[in-house]
């Protein structure tokens, strides 16, 4: 579904040559994760990543975990708790989980960890993308 749906993704895009390409894998039913390593061209301050380069990682995975159960969907709205700085050059794991549907309306949370500590917590709310009236074709 990922390739379906997001074949150009900033974040998760394999056919986006500019792209991050971060593969999200299941690891349970209703959980995604990967690895991430920034780079300096996406760093705010020297060393850490850009805020909204660590609300796109957050938000990509929970779509991911969304694809993996075969439910496409945008993101109604975001909230990212940053509680330490992400290092650009130090590898992070980004995991995103589902906590509850509601007709469709699917309640997810994420976080990303850095040297087995939680530096970032985001939740979100999804809206399935088949029943969405804005976003009908």
């Amino acid at each position: 579904m990922q390739t379906a749906e997001h074949a150009c993704c900033v974040v998760c895009g394999a056919a986006n040559p500019t792209g991050l390409q971060i593969r999200f894998e299941p690891r349970a039913p209703g959980i995604v994760s990967a690895s991430f390593t920034g780079n300096p061209a996406l760093e705010g301050y020297p060393g850490l990543l850009h805020g909204g380069i660590i609300g796109a990682l957050v938000d990509g995975a929970m779509t991911n975990c969304l694809f993996s159960l075969g439910i496409p969907a945008v993101t109604a709205e975001l909230s990212v708790r940053y509680l330490e700085g992400v290092r650009a050059d130090q590898p992070a794991e980004i995991t995103a989980w589902r906590l509850r549907t509601r007709g469709h309306l699917y309640a997810m949370q994420a976080e990303i960890r850095q040297d087995d500590r939680v530096v970032v917590r985001a939740s979100a709310k999804f809206m399935d993308k088949r029943r969405s009236r804005a976003l009908a074709v």
